[in-house]
């Protein structure tokens, strides 16, 4: 039979776990709600009892039992909602103070931008030991290369006649007609066709390339491909970096022969300048070094185009509405990055005086 006794408080506890010392030589252990079940351990002397745990505020109390001399555990609801202050108090208390970062977390443009970097190392390294899945680099090169040839070579085109315009107009009264075909031909190899065949490329399969990885992310196809022991970045990433780096040189080849083509033929059918004379003068003004300059800017724009929007493909978050953001952010951003290595390549390539138009003037 249990005698009559009071109830002696030991403490009170909420939402997360802690060890605490209480009266009687009593040891509570309070787990996490977060990553463990809603339960503690009362442990006295042989004797543990578990007790499921409220999210409400509970006081325990030790009642002496006259049957065994061991105390029993009895629990008492308090509907009294605690002050601010008595809860930021506890909180202090579980947590032994907080530091000055503890709920700092880095924004999502940071840690993208962190992911950019992770996944051109992992690009990198997979290249060199030689982890490539072939069958998917040769479909995204005919993707990246053959598909995107119409396109491309229109631009170039139009472009190319454009800039003949305002060329020629200014150097026909100047009298430097036999300047127009170097100048145009410098102009495509140094700047324009890397620089409009990489911004082509980045609307067309950037924003692809964002759009897939971003709705395999989101429907959780990666992980899928990670279930079935196949490594994402191997299967889906490196090939599209391989094929971007790959198809642009060639394209950027293209694009400038279509676009020299172009503003000789508008110079001879408008401006009466003759294609011979246009072609000679463009001849003299070139050197190897101008193409071979134009190749490598239009492989690191593709390396640029393609790790950037895998990147941002594979960190989507939200559903449909992430896709899109993603794919529009992944262009813009691809974007940003050509002009920025645009001018560093460009500053690195070409320094000091020029002396290129003294053999066609």
């Amino acid at each position: 039979m249990q005698a009559a006794s009071h109830c002696y408080p030991l403490v009170h506890f909420s939402g997360r776990g802690r060890y605490s010392k209480v009266s009687n030589h009593s040891s509570v252990k309070i787990l996490s709600l977060n990553w463990l079940p809603q339960k503690f351990d009362f442990d006295q002397g042989a004797q543990i009892q578990k007790i499921l745990k409220s999210s409400k505020l509970k006081r325990f109390c030790v009642i002496p039992n006259s049957n065994d001399g061991y105390p029993s555990l009895s629990v008492s609801e308090e509907d009294t909602t605690a002050s601010k202050k008595d809860t930021s108090t506890m909180e202090e208390w579980e947590f032994g103070g907080e530091t000055f970062l503890s709920k700092w977390s880095p924004p999502r443009y940071l840690w993208r931008g962190l992911s950019v970097l992770i996944l051109a190392g992992q690009v990198i390294i997979r290249i060199i030991k030689g982890k490539i899945h072939w069958k998917n680099t040769f479909q995204q090169l005919e993707r990246v290369g053959p598909k995107s040839v119409g396109v491309c070579l229109l631009t170039a085109a139009f472009v190319g006649m454009a800039f003949t315009i305002q060329f020629v107009r200014e150097f026909t009264r100047l009298g430097l007609n036999r300047s127009v075909g170097g100048v145009l031909a410098l102009a495509f190899s140094r700047e324009l066709s890397p620089v409009v065949t990489s911004i082509v490329v980045a609307g067309r399969i950037g924003s692809a390339f964002a759009a897939e990885l971003g709705t395999m992310q989101v429907s959780e196809q990666t992980d899928t491909l990670r279930v079935l022991g196949a490594n994402p970045v191997d299967y889906l990433v490196t090939p599209r970096v391989i094929a971007s780096c790959i198809a642009l040189p060639f394209l950027t080849l293209m694009c400038f022969t279509v676009g020299m083509a172009s503003s000789a033929l508008l110079a001879d059918g408008v401006y009466g300048i003759s294609i011979n004379i246009i072609l000679d003068s463009a001849q003299r003004a070139l050197k190897s070094w101008d193409l071979i300059s134009a190749m490598i800017k239009s492989q690191v724009f593709g390396a640029i185009i393609s790790i950037i929007s895998c990147a941002w493909g594979v960190t989507t978050l939200g559903g449909a509405k992430g896709v899109g953001e993603s794919t529009t952010s992944a262009v813009v951003l691809s974007l940003v990055g050509i002009f920025v290595a645009d001018f560093a390549l460009s500053y690195c390539f070409f320094q000091g005086a020029g002396d290129s138009l003294k053999n066609c003037m």
